[in-house]
């Protein structure tokens, strides 16, 4: 990875909105602002991976004060561009460690945000950067995709998600250290172009181990932002941890 934005630069961020276009339908943004904005309550929210602006300017739109923290340039140069962007603080760096001013009465990382952390050690240390920007009792909220480690028969560590005369994407598992990468073939003009990008899968168990760690603790888990329970057939969980009056010694 050369690029100064990481892994979502120029040619990603271009398209970004258009080949994610089913997570900007109405539906899914406004359920996903309208449960941001209630654990708000009024108080101002910070977005981990703000990147494009998908869910903070609606959250912004409801009156939500928001300030975001993205590494890429290139998708908050989106950002700035749409209608309301200028009007939101945003912080370019590494979302596990970038400090920002104030406090917030919501954190939050969507859209399997939280995976683009690609080892165990980042991932604790944004839990712990998330506890050091929350108010006492604030939360932190993440939406991520439970592994599917199910849909894999023995000796493959390939899924494919996407399939298409001109575009085919799938992702690699590897269960000994929970590395994944989401690969990309597009054929553009009779030629074809690959890309991949790294990511670490996390448990839900793992993330509530590195909460406490952090001094949060679980207080809501469902299966969707319409809060359906969260079973063992849930293929993603939106969860919410909240921040303890005392951090625990570890």
């Amino acid at each position: 990875m050369g690029d100064e934005d990481g892994y979502f630069g120029e040619r990603v961020a271009a398209a970004y909105d258009e080949e994610s276009a089913e997570m900007f339908e109405p539906d899914v943004v406004d359920a996903t602002a309208d449960v941001l904005a209630g654990l708000a309550g009024g108080g101002r929210a910070l977005e981990l991976g703000i990147g494009t602006g998908r869910i903070a300017l609606q959250l912004a739109r409801r009156g939500v004060p928001v300030h975001g923290i993205d590494l890429s340039r290139a998708m908050v140069a989106r950002l700035r561009a749409k209608p309301g962007g200028d009007a939101i603080g945003v912080t370019i760096g590494d979302f596990a460690t970038t400090r920002v001013d104030g406090t917030f009465s919501v954190a939050y990382l969507v859209f399997n945000t939280i995976m683009n952390l690609t080892t165990q050690e980042a991932q604790v240390a944004c839990f712990r950067n998330v506890a050091a920007h929350l108010e006492p009792g604030g939360c932190f909220v993440i939406e991520v995709h439970v592994p599917e480690l199910r849909r894999l028969p023995p000796g493959q560590n390939v899924v494919p998600f996407h399939v298409s005369p001109t575009r085919w994407a799938f992702d690699i598992y590897d269960a000994a250290t929970q590395a994944t990468s989401s690969n990309y073939i597009e054929v553009v003009d009779g030629r074809g172009r690959y890309t991949s990008i790294p990511f670490r899968y996390v448990w839900p168990a793992e993330l509530d181990l590195m909460a406490r760690i952090a001094g949060m603790t679980l207080v809501e888990r469902w299966a969707d932002w319409s809060r359906e329970p969260f079973t063992s057939a849930s293929r993603k969980h939106i969860s919410v941890w909240r921040k303890m009056s005392t951090t625990p010694h570890v």
